[in-house]
């Protein structure tokens, strides 16, 4: 009651923090402040909460060398963004009797990215479909901070 009595004077609350301890734990705070610094800070966290994307590109097992590059410059950009990709190569009809060429097309693919992506998982056949999962590589923020700058440094003084 003394508790209750001095919160009262003080215009604060009295919360229970313990009530199963004997004796109760209690503590004296505005809980409406306390509410909003919690919901703040929950607010804060998922802001900075990284969503990881899955971006999935589909290649042929026929495809020709432009389209091969285009695809390849869209998972590069996919993996400069932070976001895994998902390749899957389609096989049609007698396509499926040479699987070899889409696992040649995937490995060849995790070749020409692999400074920016490593493969998470194998190559696998699943029904019609060849999957292969690439995520981007960790960089730390000071090295390409560090890389930025001197890209920088060399624009000015080539111009």
């Amino acid at each position: 009651m003394d508790a209750l009595r001095i919160a009262d004077e003080q215009g604060l609350d009295l919360v229970e923090i313990a009530p199963n301890a004997d004796p109760p734990v209690c503590k004296i705070m505005d809980y409406g402040k306390y509410k909003y610094e919690q919901a703040i800070k929950a607010k804060k966290a998922r802001k900075h909460q990284a969503t990881v994307q899955v971006k999935e590109i589909k290649f042929r097992p026929k495809i020709d060398t432009h389209d091969y590059e285009t695809k390849k410059r869209h998972v590069v950009r996919f993996l400069e963004g932070g976001a895994r990709v998902k390749v899957t190569i389609m096989f049609r009809g007698r396509e499926m009797a040479h699987a070899e060429r889409g696992l040649a097309i995937l490995e060849r693919l995790a070749e020409d990215v692999k400074e920016l992506g490593t493969v998470e998982s194998e190559p696998k056949l699943e029904g019609r479909n060849m999957l292969m999962v690439l995520a981007p590589v960790k960089r730390d923020a000071k090295t390409s901070k560090q890389k930025a700058s001197e890209e920088d440094s060399a624009g000015v003084d080539a111009g």
